[in-house]
Order: C-alpha cells, then structure tokens, then sequence
C-alpha cells in the first residue's frame, strides 16, 4: 500500500470512525451517493473497514463494481491489520507522539 499515488484508498465505515481513526491518506464519503460521484470508473480503489468480519467494505465494493467501476480491490484486514502490522494511523483516538 505504499502506491498511494496510484489508487483511492476508501474507509467503508461511519463518519465518527474515518474521524476517530483511519489509515493515513484513505478517505472518506457521507453516502454512497456521493461515493459514487467522487470517485472515477478508471481509477483504483481499494475499500477497507475494522477488520476481516466487517462487510461495509465488501459491500461498498460490491455496489461501486455494479455501477461500473472496474478496478476495485478489498483490503480484507482492513483497520484491525493495519494497526496490528504497526503501520501509522491518523485520528482522534490516535495518540500523538510525546502523548504517551
């Protein structure tokens, strides 16, 4: 995941959860309305939400692949793996350095 250049990173969750914490660079949409008119058919998204039982990721991925998106990929692990693999998070619930 280190090509953030070259894909959309999209957190699939709540507005209170992207805020309280979110892989950096990923974002977020209110609906899936304006999921849908954010983001380009030709470009590389990859959806993800807390973990590998969360199906809001799945489930956006699906609906974006139905209205004709091609490129769409699901970072099962989602949040959950990310922290665990010690990768930085941003948010409010996210402590700063020098906090601890």
């Amino acid at each position: 995941m280190d090509r953030q250049d070259d894909f959309r990173l999209v957190m699939a969750l709540a507005e209170w959860a992207y805020q309280a914490k979110h892989i950096p660079g990923s974002i977020h949409f209110a609906t899936m309305r304006e999921a849908l008119h954010s983001l380009n058919k030709e470009d590389e998204i990859v959806v993800y939400c807390s973990d590998a039982n969360c199906i809001a990721s799945q489930a956006l991925g699906q609906l974006l692949e139905r209205n004709g998106y091609t490129h769409v990929l699901h970072f099962a692990g989602g949040l959950q793996e990310w922290e665990q693999a010690g990768y930085p998070l941003e948010g409010q619930w996210v402590k700063e350095k020098g906090d601890e």
